[in-house]
């Protein structure tokens, strides 16, 4: 019944519901154990009374034998078959009500005097009956006493009846009581997973294409989840755009070697020298491959990534960088915090490094400086970053700064590269839902390249 595939609502309901059925079952039993024996204690309290009200009528004659009253406590002993019994059983005398006339019942029992006995059921021809017993002693003079034995007895059937009609009307209520409960905790099961209910409905409108994330307003508990849900889709969206702008990148920058290539075979009939192209092209098709897939590998924002540490990766990269500009003898500062971490993949990490530090180093005059800082705001799971590259170079004209951005332009075109490094800074950045902004260095007086990386919740 419990299995794996039981949705939550029929999970909360069978615990609920054993754990109401358990509930009141153990409430009924405590409710029926007690009545009971509240209900046998009266009946011993009823039955010491009538014989109690018996002793006050009843007198004894000169002869020493018992007079008991012509009008009983209860009309019913004086009607037979009534259920309800009275006798007297002494060493010289023996008497029944008339109710008792033509039965056979326990009443031979002689106690002493202030004995009182109540038990039962004890089994008749006439069926069991409940018993009460008090030893007597009436005193004649200063030493003679006449010693008896009051008894009065009732049917065992009086008693059922009441606990019967008790455990009707207890387990009645009792079930109704369930079944109200019950209806209710449906009620409230459906009210409380509403919102999942809602969240699994606006995730299959994302799958068919009706939407493009959960957009409900769900419950504190649930609004993490949704949010993370959201994120995912959105990374998972960024990625497929990257990896196809990759493939298109890829397919464009192959065009050219392989024209190279084309014109080689066709134009020179003889081959000379087709060899050494061929292997020239390859080479840069290689080169231009392996780039591409390393940028198509790049992950972008991820909800549950573990954070790390800059310090270490930033000085192999300029150690790196220094050994291919040590003819201009730049030197790299550091202004890192300790506690400052980059959540994402670490490929992602040395790429953003890697392009800034290159350019930073490639303009420079002879300094570049590397910060970083934490933001933190407390009411998110995880601190922000901002990491900035200045250098004491020639800087950048505010008004250059969004044509310098764009895919393929380089500052000076005297300059080795490509024009795609700072591009590639941007897609990563916007992979990971930053912000790039290029200043002026107040520090060095050149360029400063900052990214910022907002607290994540």
């Amino acid at each position: 019944m419990a299995g794996p595939n039981l949705s939550l609502q029929a999970r909360q309901f069978w615990a609920a519901g054993f754990a109401l059925v358990a509930f009141l079952g153990l409430t009924g039993l405590a409710l029926d154990r007690a009545f009971s024996e509240t209900a046998l204690s009266a009946m011993r309290e009823r039955l010491q009374t009538f014989a109690h009200a018996y002793l006050a009528g009843s007198d004894l004659s000169r002869g020493g034998q018992l007079i008991v009253p012509d009008v009983p406590p209860e009309p019913r002993f004086l009607q037979p078959g009534a259920g309800l019994y009275a006798g007297v059983q002494g060493a010289s005398m023996e008497w029944r009500s008339a109710s008792a006339m033509g039965r056979e019942l326990p009443f031979d029992l002689e106690l002493a005097p202030g004995e009182t006995r109540f038990d039962g059921p004890l089994n008749t021809p006439d069926g069991p009956i409940y018993r009460l017993a008090l030893g007597v002693a009436w005193e004649l003079g200063p030493q003679e006493d006449v010693r008896f034995t009051f008894l009065i007895g009732e049917q065992a059937s009086a008693l059922a009846r009441e606990v019967t009609v008790f455990r009707r009307t207890l387990w009645g209520y009792l079930g109704a009581a369930a079944i109200v409960l019950l209806a209710v905790q449906i009620l409230v099961l459906r009210w409380s997973l509403q919102p999942l209910r809602r969240v699994v409905s606006e995730l299959a409108q994302v799958e068919r294409g009706v939407t493009d994330r959960l957009r409900g307003m769900y419950p504190r508990e649930l609004a993490m989840l949704t949010n993370n849900i959201n994120d995912f889709i959105e990374s998972e969206r960024d990625h497929l755009k990257r990896h196809r702008k990759t493939l298109g990148d890829l397919a464009h920058s192959l065009k050219t070697p392989l024209a190279v290539l084309r014109a080689r075979i066709e134009g020179d009939p003889d081959n000379a020298g087709l060899r050494d192209d061929v292997r020239a092209q390859v080479a840069r098709m290689d080169q231009i491959v392996a780039y591409q897939l390393s940028r198509a590998a790049t992950m972008g924002h991820q909800v549950f990534a573990a954070p790390i540490e800059i310090a270490a990766h930033a000085e192999e990269l300029v150690r790196g960088l220094e050994k291919v500009y040590a003819k201009k003898n730049v030197l790299c500062e550091f202004d890192l915090d300790s506690s400052a971490r980059f959540y994402g993949e670490l490929g992602d990490l040395m790429e953003l490094l890697g392009n800034l530090l290159e350019n930073a180093f490639k303009w420079a005059n002879h300094r570049v400086l590397l910060s970083t800082r934490t933001m933190t705001i407390v009411s998110q799971r995880r601190s922000g970053l901002l990491i900035s590259v200045d250098d004491d170079g020639p800087g950048i004209p505010a008004d250059q700064v969004e044509r310098l951005l764009q895919r393929g332009v380089r500052g000076d075109e005297r300059v080795q590269g490509h024009g795609i490094g700072l591009d590639i800074v941007q897609d990563i950045v916007r992979a990971y839902r930053g912000e790039l902004s290029v200043e002026r260095s107040d520090e060095l007086g050149g360029a400063r390249f900052v990214l910022r990386f907002s607290p994540s919740v």
